[in-house]
């Protein structure tokens, strides 16, 4: 487990004294718990009043399609359509009357009645970098001083920040986590919108780093690891690592309890510095610390190897699977918002090869893991108060084309049309909101924005609706900066 390096780009904010002290502290376990702990609950208690002691106890999973899934080649297709658009995959029913899916999601389809669909999610971007931007963080309206080529201190803050932001850390897990890796693009540069931005790197969520970065392999493996062109000819197989809470072989348990008595010195150096503030607080920040080794609920709800084999097999043993087994676990345990990144260097991005690549390697394995998350949450009664939405950067053209030279058709980017799922969180099942047009273009009816997407996950948080964030010119920003969206309770 370990913080984005892309998060030491940006600025540091200034800390007085005691903030110093408590930070170094920190560091004396030798943990690098700096960013996740101390800073951030004082910026969530200081700037953010009310929320955490207001907040519901709800908790939101995030699975971003990373690269666009298509709308009509998943749940939103267009039987009557010519052949161009409508593609060459079947229709197949649901449980929920009138409402047809593809082919490629039976599971998805046998549990419909779990889950509801927006098929009118819209922006005007078709560029990744750009759409990730937007939909990772809820704003339609780039950046003053956006960079397609990375992450910028003054980028809008994400979701994952912003649940950071508001909520202290629950049960000795924080806020957010975001797995199992960064959005990096085969290029290397890693993709905007994943971070706090105007919130300081403070706010960074949790990266859980345990899918090692690989340029040229896709999709859930080792199961279904794929290149976008050579199909099954991928010329590497990254690993999926457990996560080990352990102190490292350097550190003996007598070195241990050492470093703790240091805290403990340094501890009582903060009372002489400033004897009327509490030091409950910078407590419980060591406490987190110590627990994420020592508390042994805590280390089951990072740990695979002992999940019941049944349940691997129902959510798939491949990247996919465990990761949202592993996002259950941590909502489970007591994080609020856990955001699961369901394919690495923009899987999704069906360029070429497109229906042999979705019919093979990224729908079925898609279509096992959503569906085993929604029923065991389900079955463990905790689908009413955790939220699943499944969403991309952006959908696919309602056109099928070739870039070239023979190679097999897909289709291009396309931010006019996406398809959103959305299950639990208090939210029915088996309805649709929304349409697109008979060619799956653009909205048709009862259209909404990344804003909108993102005050419903905010509602869902119970996030209250006045509540705001400043810049680091302490300039005022609304969370909400749209309506969640009707039709859904």
């Amino acid at each position: 487990m370990k913080q984005a390096q892309a998060a030491s780009r940006f600025s540091h904010p200034r800390f007085t004294r005691r903030e110093a002290i408590r930070a170094g502290a920190i560091g004396v376990l030798g943990l690098g718990l700096e960013h996740l702990l101390a800073f951030r609950e004082l910026r969530a208690e200081t700037n953010a009043p009310g929320g955490s002691s207001e907040a519901k106890a709800r908790s939101v999973i995030f699975v971003f399609l990373s690269g666009g899934l298509s709308q009509l080649d998943s749940f939103d297709p267009k039987p009557q359509a010519k052949s161009e658009y409508r593609g060459p995959f079947k229709s197949i029913p649901t449980r929920t009357d009138g409402l047809q899916i593809c082919e490629h999601l039976p599971l998805l389809a046998r549990s419909s009645d779990r889950w509801s669909l927006l098929r009118s999610l819209t922006h005007p971007y078709n560029d990744h970098s750009q759409g990730h931007q937007v939909m990772l963080t809820g704003r339609t309206e780039l950046p003053p001083r956006f960079d397609p080529l990375g992450p910028r201190p003054d980028d809008w803050p994400s979701l994952a920040s912003l649940a950071t932001f508001v909520y202290r850390p629950r049960n000795n897990l924080p806020p957010a986590i975001v797995l199992p890796e960064r959005l990096v693009h085969n290029t290397g540069r890693v993709i905007p919108g994943q971070f706090g931005g105007q919130l300081g790197p403070g706010c960074d969520p949790w990266f859980l780093e345990v899918s090692g970065y690989n340029p040229v392999s896709y999709g859930a493996y080792p199961e279904y690891n794929f290149h976008h062109e050579h199909g099954a000819e991928a010329r590497a197989n990254p690993a999926f690592q457990s996560v080990q809470l352990s102190l490292p072989e350097s550190i003996t348990a007598g070195r241990f309890r050492r470093r703790t008595g240091i805290l403990e010195r340094i501890a009582r150096e903060q009372e002489s510095l400033d004897r009327a503030a509490s030091v409950e607080p910078w407590s419980r920040y060591r406490q987190m610390a110590v627990s994420l080794l020592a508390d042994p609920r805590t280390r089951r709800a990072f740990n695979l190897e002992e999940a019941d084999p049944r349940l691997l097999d129902r959510y798939g043993r491949n990247s996919f699977g465990w990761s949202l087994l592993l996002a259950r676990q941590l909502v489970e345990a007591g994080v609020r918002l856990v955001q699961v990144n369901l394919g690495n260097n923009e899987t999704w991005d069906t360029h070429v090869n497109a229906f042999h690549n979705l019919e093979h390697y990224l729908l079925p394995p898609a279509d096992r893991a959503l569906s085993a998350l929604i029923e065991d949450l389900d079955s463990r009664g905790l689908l009413d108060e955790t939220l699943v939405v499944a969403a991309s950067e952006f959908g696919r053209t309602p056109r099928i084309f070739s870039i070239g030279n023979g190679r097999p058709p897909g289709r291009d980017h396309w931010g006019a049309v996406q398809s959103v799922l959305l299950a639990g969180g208090g939210l029915r099942g088996g309805r649709v909101i929304g349409a697109s047009d008979r060619n799956g273009a653009y909205p048709d009816s009862d259209a909404h924005t990344p804003e909108d997407l993102a005050a419903t996950i905010f509602h869902a948080l119970g996030i209250p609706p006045e509540l705001e964030w400043q810049d680091a010119l302490g300039r005022p920003y609304r969370i909400y900066q749209g309506s969640p969206i009707g039709g859904l309770s």
